[in-house]
C-alpha cells in the first residue's frame, strides 16, 4: 500500500505578507528615482532585491511573520522596528564591502535617497499592518458567528490547544467546551472551558451541525478510542483534529521535520541550525564588534585593576563545555588568588578567601566576564545563551537535573534568559540550577532575534549586578 502523503499547510496570510513586504519595498525604491526623474540601474535593482530579501530572511527567524498582527499589533511595530534597524545595519555593511567593485558607482543611490527609502519602508509596511488590523476588527469581526469547538479529553494536550484557540481567536466570539468519558470528578486539571459531558453527546451535536470544530486532546495509548471517535466523527460534517500528546514524554526541544513524506517530531534539536545559525552569527559579529569597541576603555581599566590588587596574570582560562558539549577556553579576568581548572571545582561562595577584594568587585558587577567577547568574536560562544559551567559542576549535574545537556544544543553566551531572571551567581541548591536549566531550554524553544536583543537590553539593568555573585 502506498503512504500516504501528509500536507503541512502553512498560513497563506503569511506568505501573502511576505509578498506584499518584498514587493512593496522593491516598488518603494522605483517610486522614489521616478520622483526624482531618475531612471532605475541595475545596481539599483540589485540593492532593492538585496535589501528586500535581507529583511525578510531577518523577519522570518526573528518571528515576526508569527506573530498575528490581529491582535498584537503594538508587538509587531515592536519587532518590525529592531529587525528595519538589523536589516539597514547588515544592508549597509555589505554595500561598504562591495563599494570598490568595478560598475558599483553605476548607481543613483545617495543618502539622501537611502534615508526616504528606509522611512518609506517603516510607514508603508507598518500602515499595511495597522489597515489590516482595522478592517479586520471593525468590518470582519462584527459580522462573525460565534465559534463553537469542542475538545475531546481534559488532559494537559487538551489545555494547551484550549489556551492557543483563547489566544488565536482573542477578538472573536467562541465557545470552547470539554468532552470526556470521565466523571467530572477526577478532573485533577483546571480549564477556563466547561465541562459540557460524554463523548457520545459530543458525537450527537456533529451530526446535527451544532458544532463547528472538534480537537481530539487524547493520550497516544487510547488509540483504539481515537480511531473509534474518528470513526463515528465521519458521519458528520464536522472539522476533525487530532492534538500530539507531546506533553507526555516532557519534550524539550521539539520541530517538525520532513523526511521524503514523512513528518518526524525533533526532540533534541536546535534553532540554530542552517539559516538560524548564519543569522545567529551575524548578530555576535556586528553587535559583539559593536560592544567591543564600546568597552574596550573599561577593559583596561579593569585589566589595570587586577594587575594592582594582586600577582599573577590579568587573564586566563578555564575549560567549559561548548556547543554540542566539546571543551572550550573561555577568557576571564582573574579574580581569585589561585586559578582553578582542575577536574575538581569549587564555586566561589560568599566571603570566599580565594577571591581578592578587587575580584569580588568585578564579580559582582560581571566585569570579570568581558573578556568573553573575545569567544564570542572567535565563535566559540554567543552574546546570548546559556551560561558555560565548569566541566567537574556539567558532569555532577548532568546526572541530577533532566534535560541538562539539552542546554548545549546551543553555543554558550555571555548572557542569558536565566541572568536576567536573576539565576546566575553560585548555584548551592538543585532547584536553583533546576530552574536556570529550565530558563535555558525556555530559550531554545522560543529563540528570535528581538528576543536575543531584549536579553542584552536587560543585561545591562538586570543582568550584570548580583547579589547571589560571589
Amino acid at each position: 500500500m502506498k503512504q500516504q502523503n501528509i500536507k503541512m499547510i502553512s498560513d497563506s496570510y503569511r506568505t501573502l505578507t511576505k509578498a506584499f513586504d518584498f514587493i512593496a519595498i522593491n516598488l518603494l525604491l522605483t517610486l522614489i528615482l521616478s520622483i526624482y526623474g531618475l531612471t532605475e540601474t541595475a545596481i539599483d535593482l540589485s540593492a532593492g532585491l538585496l535589501l528586500s530579501t535581507i529583511l525578510l530572511l531577518i523577519s522570518e527567524y526573528s518571528g515576526l511573520y508569527a506573530i498575528n498582527t490581529k491582535i498584537e499589533l503594538k508587538q509587531f511595530l515592536f519587532k518590525f522596528t529592531l529587525v528595519l534597524i538589523l536589516t539597514i545595519i547588515i544592508f549597509s555593511t555589505l554595500k561598504l564591502r562591495l563599494s570598490h567593485l568595478e560598475g558599483m558607482r553605476i548607481s543613483h543611490l545617495n543618502p539622501h535617497i537611502y534615508a526616504l527609502w528606509y522611512t518609506g519602508i517603516f510607514l508603508t509596511l507598518s500602515l499595511s499592518r495597522i489597515i489590516c488590523t482595522l478592517t479586520y476588527t471593525y468590518l470582519v469581526i462584527p459580522r462573525l458567528k460565534t465559534k463553537k469547538i469542542a475538545i475531546i479529553g481534559l488532559t494537559p494536550a487538551g489545555l494547551a490547544i484550549e489556551q492557543a484557540l483563547i489566544d488565536k481567536y482573542k477578538k472573536q466570539k467562541i465557545c470552547i467546551q470539554f468532552y470526556d468519558d470521565r466523571s467530572d470528578s477526577r478532573f485533577s486539571y483546571v480549564n477556563k472551558s466547561g465541562y459540557a459531558g460524554k463523548v457520545s453527546e459530543l458525537i450527537e451535536k456533529a451530526k446535527n451541525d451544532e458544532i463547528q470544530s472538534v480537537y481530539i486532546a487524547l493520550p497516544m495509548v487510547a488509540k483504539d478510542r481515537i480511531k473509534d471517535i474518528i470513526h463515528q466523527l465521519s458521519n458528520s460534517t464536522i472539522d476533525a483534529h487530532i492534538v500530539p500528546d507531546l506533553y507526555t514524554y516532557k519534550l524539550s526541544v521539539s520541530q517538525i521535520k520532513r523526511i521524503g513524506n514523512v513528518h518526524t517530531f525533533s526532540i533534541f534539536s536546535s534553532p540554530f541550525e542552517g539559516l538560524g545559525a548564519i543569522v545567529k552569527r551575524i548578530e555576535d559579529i556586528v553587535i559583539g564588534s559593536l560592544i567591543t569597541l564600546l568597552i574596550l576603555p573599561v577593559l583596561c581599566v579593569v585589566a589595570l585593576g587586577v594587575k594592582l590588587s594582586s600577582p599573577g596574570p590579568i587573564l586566563f582560562k578555564q575549560d567549559r563545555y561548548g556547543l554540542g558539549g566539546k571543551k572550550i577556553k573561555v577568557w576571564k579576568f582573574r579574580s581569585m588568588k589561585v586559578m582553578e581548572n582542575s577536574e575538581i571545582v569549587t564555586q566561589a561562595t560568599k566571603n570566599d578567601p580565594r577571591v581578592t577584594h578587587f575580584g569580588s568587585f568585578i564579580r559582582r558587577t560581571s566585569l570579570d566576564e568581558l573578556p568573553q567577547f573575545i569567544n564570542v568574536l572567535q565563535g566559540s560562544m554567543s552574546i546570548v545563551g546559556p551560561r558555560p559551567h565548569a566541566v567537574a559542576h556539567n558532569e555532577e549535574y548532568r546526572v541530577l537535573v533532566n534535560n541538562y545537556m539539552v542546554r548545549h544544543k546551543i553555543k554558550p553566551g555571555i548572557t542569558g534568559l536565566a541572568q536576567i531572571n536573576g539565576y546566575r551567581g553560585e548555584t548551592d541548591t538543585l532547584d536553583k540550577m533546576e530552574k536556570r536549566v529550565e530558563y535555558d531550554i525556555k530559550y531554545l524553544q522560543n529563540w528570535s532575534l528581538p528576543m536575543d536583543l531584549k536579553i542584552i537590553f536587560l543585561t545591562v539593568f538586570k543582568g550584570f549586578v548580583s547579589d547571589t555573585a560571589y
